[in-house]
């Protein structure tokens, strides 16, 4: 054969192939179509009820992963910014580390904590932590991780500190939970939570810790500014207000968060106010007291609630069953999962010694109804502890289904992602809006004179709170951008000519070398008022030193800081600190109007001032616009209605102080009087009300209408803040002095009366029996209605009767 004729039938046979390849193609895509399609497991599918969903994947899952669920690790190295020098350091790009990818494959982690914490403590600063849209780009990346490379491909949890804004760089502070409460605003306290719910969902986290509502019975304590104060009332519905605004438990909203409960229980009220020391109070107590506010968080939505470090006769709270599954589960039918607090687990065998090693911590701890372990090395104890029959792999099971529950419930199976471009809000101008209104219904003016004051005067600013960014905010705060936060002395400069204006530190708060005095003194005798701000701080710097816990450590041979309070800083007085004391009496003689400010995470000793000054005021820890809600109060440009939530001690002799304390009423010492030097609910107003035409009627069987009339009788528009107080005259046990029942901050305009309406129920009228449950008993209750707990202007009263 030729060649010409070989090349026509090679030709020819491949032309053929091609005609029978394409003429097969068709059918080829019609068998493809008919192919059955890959099964959807049962847990993946949404349309599937939710416990349908868990017990299929707990079903699926190993020991191994089972526990990995429970443990929640410190989270914030578990990340890697990749090109750190972009010019726009927001294009940068995300990757999990290499630790968090051994956590993952070898641990099978389910939670995270803290991962976009940044703090001296976490090592994390402006210059190498997470911007807004990086925390977004680092969530993603984290869970992208455990969806996809994974073998079951779980979603992770992210939890955040959240107890007065999310603690990460960029986002909203608010004032800590003494300044939230002393508004005594539930709905300011709602649009809080909102916004910190916002913030914190649109980074990537899903849950909040916070709101704190450990009652603050000993002012020494380290951690009183996180509070809401003395008062389980207050506390209760200040708290539960956040957690509405937190989404009220439908984590269905993209905004809502799964809000855990701080502390459970009694950790504000430990012996000589040593953080995490043992707590001396009795079961009545409890239930009188200290689990109110708790139980009413959770009826607002709570699905979450943190065990406390403390011990309570005897018994650690994160091992205490009876109040961990008997109450929280059995009584009130908490369906949320409960945490530790970081390493408290491990505490029982480290610090309180009821455990012998850690693995037998672990199982007491599941045993009494902790299902997550903060810090996760102990329950890492576990799959030991289950294959050795020392605890049932039922138990882990319940645990792991709690979590798992809301894992689902909140839609991480099919949208485990965030949208770094929406980060954009965190932090917005309609945020700190809201935080500035916070900050301004905080301030709490405790003695007046010369405000409001003009605006043709040469001030003096001076004190080391003046002109401080870090000690406005209080612990639990992230690093700030300079333009973040408005100081005492930027708010009064913005409200007159830079030229009438001077400003001199004079001390700091607790550095005794560091001290202008003289030139403060020098400065007085220039102005025509002198504005000193001082107080505390719970500013954590770089050279502050830490426990395991994150809890600052005390240490006088390291320079001196200014952190006198916040999580570790118990105080063994209340007194000013440093050369503060020396300032304040030096300029007396040298100013014309000394108008004092205090800045505080608790109730400094205010003696002098309440003596001395022209005008006091508390405005706590503000927050990021607390330098301009202070200027405001000042210069009469917001009426101040901020209420004392706790009170103000005379001397730490007469501790505890607390106003709802049992009869019989308090008898004076030989030194002093043992009234407090301002009583709860204090605070005064650039103008003036009356109260009048009370009256009571019965609605049902012991539950009554409380109603009155308050009138503006001053020269300005301003804000009261009615309280109803009940006082038993008898009863089968010793009950308070007085008890909050309900407040409302009603705004009235000069000249004019507003109607206020309260109505108590029989919840409110019962009292903790002998039995150690809620009855009615039949008695005469007083009504008390006023401005404080000790300026009362109305009264009345109800009969109760026996239940039926």
């Amino acid at each position: 054969m030729n060649r010409s004729v070989l090349l026509s039938l090679t030709l020819y046979a491949t032309a053929a192939a091609l005609f029978v390849a394409t003429l097969s193609q068709p059918f080829q895509a019609s068998a493809a179509t008919k192919a059955k399609p890959k099964e959807v497991l049962p847990y993946k599918n949404a349309a599937l009820p939710t416990e349908e969903r868990v017990a299929d994947l707990l079903s699926r899952m190993t020991l191994e992963e089972k526990v990995g669920q429970l443990r929640c690790t410190m989270a914030w190295n578990y990340y890697e910014i990749k090109d750190e020098g972009a010019k726009i350091r927001d294009k940068a790009t995300v990757v999990p580390s290499e630790s968090f990818i051994k956590d993952i494959n070898e641990e099978h982690i389910g939670m995270l904590w803290a991962t976009f914490r940044a703090d001296p403590w976490t090592q994390k600063s402006l210059a190498n932590g997470l911007t807004p849209t990086l925390a977004a780009k680092a969530a993603n990346a984290l869970q992208r991780y455990a969806v996809e490379q994974t073998r079951l491909g779980i979603p992770l949890f992210l939890a955040e500190e959240a107890p007065h804004g999310h603690m990460a760089i960029g986002t909203t502070v608010f004032p800590t939970g003494i300044g939230m409460a002393a508004t005594w605003n539930p709905e300011l306290a709602r649009q809080a939570g909102q916004v910190i719910g916002q913030e914190v969902r649109l980074q990537g986290g899903h849950i909040s810790y916070g709101p704190v509502l450990d009652l603050a019975r000993e002012p020494r304590w380290s951690r009183v500014e996180e509070t809401m104060g003395e008062d389980p009332c207050l506390t209760a519905q200040i708290g539960a207000a956040v957690i509405q605004g937190l989404g009220g438990g439908d984590v269905t909203k993209p905004y809502s968060t799964i809000a855990t409960l701080k502390h459970f229980i009694a950790y504000g009220a430990s012996d000589g106010g040593q953080n995490g020391g043992h707590s001396s109070i009795g079961l009545r107590a409890l239930h009188e007291d200290f689990l109110p506010p708790f139980r009413a968080a959770i009826k607002a939505g709570a699905l979450s609630v943190m065990t406390s470090y403390n011990a309570i006769d005897g018994i650690p709270a994160t091992a205490d069953k009876s109040l961990l599954t008997d109450l929280l589960r059995h009584e009130w039918g908490f369906n949320g999962f409960v945490v530790s607090d970081l390493f408290s687990i491990d505490g029982l065998s480290g610090t309180h010694h009821t455990a012998s090693s850690r693995r037998e911590a672990a199982c007491q701890s599941i045993d009494a109804g902790v299902d997550v372990d903060l810090g996760a090395q102990a329950y890492r104890q576990l799959i030991a502890a289950v294959r050795e029959g020392e605890v049932s792999e039922a138990a882990v099971d319940t645990a792991v289904a709690r979590v798992l529950r809301l894992k689902f419930r909140m839609g991480l199976f099919e949208n485990p992602y965030v949208k770094p471009q929406e980060t954009a809000a965190v932090g917005s101008h309609d945020n700190r809006t809201v935080a500035l209104e916070a900050a301004r219904a905080s301030v709490t003016l405790l003695k007046n004179g010369p405000l409001p004051l003009s605006k043709d005067l040469r001030v003096l600013v001076c004190g080391p709170n003046a002109d401080n960014v870090y000690n406005m905010l209080g612990d639990y705060t992230a690093p700030q951008a300079d333009d973040d936060v408005t100081t005492i002395l930027e708010g009064i400069r913005s409200k007159l000519p830079a030229g009438q204006v001077e400003y001199v530190k004079g001390c700091a708060i607790r550095d005794t070398t560091a001290t202008d005095i003289a030139d403060a003194v020098a400065a007085a005798r220039r102005a025509d008022v002198v504005v000193c701000c001082v107080g505390g701080s719970s500013a954590r710097d770089f050279r502050t030193s830490y426990e395991t816990t994150g809890a600052a450590t005390v240490d006088e041979t390291a320079t001196v800081s200014d952190m006198e309070a916040g999580e570790g800083f118990d105080r063994a007085t209340l007194d000013l600190l440093g050369r503060q004391q020396q300032l304040l009496s030096a300029l007396r003689p040298a100013a014309k109007r000394l108008i004092v400010v205090y800045i505080e995470g608790r109730p400094l000793d205010k003696r002098w001032a309440a003596e001395h000054a022209d005008a006091l005021l508390t405005a706590y820890y503000p927050g990021g616009e607390g330098g301009m809600a202070i200027a405001d109060v000042l210069f009469g440009d917001y009426n101040p209605a901020g209420r004392l939530p706790f009170s103000v001690p005379r001397h730490v002799g007469q501790l505890p102080v607390y106003y709802n304390h049992k009869a019989p009423a308090a008898h004076n010492y030989v030194e002093m009087s043992a009234q407090p030097l301002y009583p709860f609910g204090y605070g005064l107003s650039y103008t003036t009300f009356d109260y009048s035409n009370l009256t009571v009627d019965a609605l049902a069987d012991n539950t009554f209408r409380v109603a009155f009339d308050i009138r503006n009788t001053g020269q300005r528009d301003g804000e009261e803040v009615a309280q109803l107080y009940i006082h038993h005259r008898q009863s089968s046990v010793v009950q308070p002095r007085l008890a909050l029942k309900a407040f409302d901050r009603v705004a009235v305009p000069q000249g004019e009366s507003r109607h206020v309406e309260f109505t108590l129920t029989p919840d409110d009228l019962s009292i903790v029996g002998r039995d150690l449950r809620r009855h009615l008993e039949p008695t005469t209750i007083d009504l008390l209605i006023g401005s404080s707990s000790e300026d009362i202007r109305l009264k009345g009263e109800v009969r109760v009767k026996s239940e039926k």
